[in-house]
């Protein structure tokens, strides 16, 4: 249905439609190549088991039942897996927030390593980041940076990052080798289309000042930077800097864009915390106060406190790389079987 879809002319000439489509597509193909698979593979075994009656046949026969039966059941396994809820934003672009907690100077330098952590494995996704704006410090470090992680499901590879990340070493600058505990926040907002915010610009102050720092690649030269100010003075006061461009036009667009992402994540938390209030219980949603990875250098280990076991720890030196695929894939698993469970305990309630 959505590869006519894709051919419909009437969608062809709508691009966000079409777009939206091939997204749907792309997400559906796994599923849809592996129900093939199941098809062909039933008229195999259906083969393969007529061929037990023939003495000549019956051992080679018996072996092709039993590879089949055998990738018969892994695929029955990962159709569960793709059958389970997805989340919508997983295709979405990516505004990406970093930064300096508890610390002081060595919380501001952990904050440009998860940057370049950040970068790389996005390089390894083929994901493009783009920094919008950074706080630099004269050592390095940066109190904060802001930037777009582009390219196809960025939000997908980067939703488990929101939260606090904790990093534990001797600084360059301590005589005596003590160990530090520094800390730093990162936020993921998935970038929220036209359709999902209602904006109203009115409540927005523009400010334009020249660029200045990294981000800024027109540095002293033109009032290029845009200052987006919502509902200023209110407690709902959201302030976006975006000074990546020449382009003031280009900015202040950006910074439209990164205004109303702040804002859709603030409606989802708001949201979330309804829930959990209405159920009574926790849910692990990934908010940026809690703690959800442990950077320790003596010890060369990466712990995400999400996990258990020996599925938690992963060595340091590779991660900081941007070896980060290998937790991710780890984290990805652990949430299809905690939905496997909700159903199946659903399911017992609903025999119940």
């Amino acid at each position: 249905m959505v590869e006519r879809a894709l051919g419909d002319p009437v969608a062809l000439s709508d691009s966000r439609e079409y777009a939206r489509l091939t997204r749907r597509h792309r997400e559906l193909l796994p599923l849809v190549t592996l129900l093939r698979e199941q098809t062909s593979l039933e008229g195999d075994l259906a083969g393969a088991q007529e061929l037990l009656t023939d003495p000549d046949m019956r051992e080679l026969a018996q072996g092709e039942v039993q590879n089949i039966e055998a990738r018969l059941a892994e695929i029955a396994a990962e159709v569960e897996v793709l059958l389970l809820p997805t989340d919508p934003d997983d295709s979405k672009n990516v505004i990406l927030e970093i930064r300096a907690g508890a610390g002081g100077a060595e919380a501001g330098l952990f904050v440009t390593d998860l940057l370049r952590m950040y970068t790389r494995y996005a390089e390894g996704a083929g994901l493009k980041v783009n920094v919008l704006d950074a706080n630099e410090s004269d050592l390095g470090g940066a109190s904060k940076v802001v930037a777009e992680v582009s390219g196809e499901f960025a939000f997908r590879a980067f939703k488990w990052e929101r939260g606090v990340h904790r990093v534990q070493r001797v600084p360059a600058t301590e005589s005596q080798g003590r160990i530090h505990t520094s800390t730093v926040t990162v936020a993921v907002l998935p970038e929220a289309e036209q359709s999902e915010v209602q904006l109203d610009l009115s409540e927005v102050r523009f400010d334009v000042f020249r660029s200045q720092g990294a981000g800024g690649q027109g540095v002293n030269t033109t009032d290029s930077a845009v200052r987006a100010v919502f509902r200023a003075g209110t407690p709902d006061e959201i302030i976006v800097v975006c000074q990546d461009g020449r382009s003031q036009i280009k900015n202040k667009e950006k910074a439209i864009q990164v205004l109303a992402s702040r804002i859709a994540e603030r409606e989802r938390v708001a949201r979330e915390e309804k829930e959990r209030s209405e159920r009574q219980s926790q849910v692990g949603t990934g908010d940026r106060s809690e703690k959800i990875r442990t950077y320790n250098y003596p010890q060369n280990r990466v712990t995400d406190h999400r996990l258990e076991g020996e599925n938690k720890n992963y060595p340091l030196d590779s991660v900081i790389e941007g070896q980060l695929s290998p937790v991710v894939a780890a984290l990805a698993r652990d949430e299809r079987e905690r939905q496997l469970l909700e159903m199946a305990s659903e399911a017992q309630h609903g025999a119940a």
